[in-house]
């Protein structure tokens, strides 16, 4: 599992998992000049850095690189729950403890989630996806 992004990282993929697409840095950079003060420099140094990471694949633009985010932001959240509760003692009290902190819209998601990997399992002759 890779390891959590930093808060400039986040920021930067955040805007290329939401865009969607092959970005500049001079892209992430006027966006995110829109709420902090943030040279070139330091952006192209946190893209390369994600792309030394493998967060991002790169390709030569011209005289630019064009990004792309090698994963969604789910499965990244998702990488961060399982190994939270992979560290867990009690897994199943880590569990509860995370469930009665959710909202009441955020436990219905829950139970969609489960509902269409239960689905998943009963059409693969009971086997969970992935397996």
């Amino acid at each position: 599992m890779p390891r959590q992004l930093g808060e400039l990282e986040d920021a930067v993929m955040t805007r290329v998992w939401q865009w969607n697409r092959p970005v500049t840095v001079r892209e992430v950079l006027e966006d995110l000049q829109q709420e902090r003060s943030i040279a070139y420099t330091t952006v192209m140094t946190v893209m390369d850095n994600l792309h030394q990471k493998g967060w991002v694949r790169r390709e030569v633009d011209g005289r630019a690189y064009r990004y792309t985010a090698v994963s969604t932001r789910a499965a990244y959240s998702a990488a961060l729950m399982n190994e939270a509760w992979s560290k867990s003692d009690n897994p199943a009290a880590a569990l509860v403890a995370f469930f009665g902190m959710m909202s009441p819209e955020q436990r219905e998601s829950l139970l969609a989630a489960v509902r269409i990997v239960q689905d998943a399992e009963a059409g693969e002759g009971g086997q969970a996806p992935g397996r």
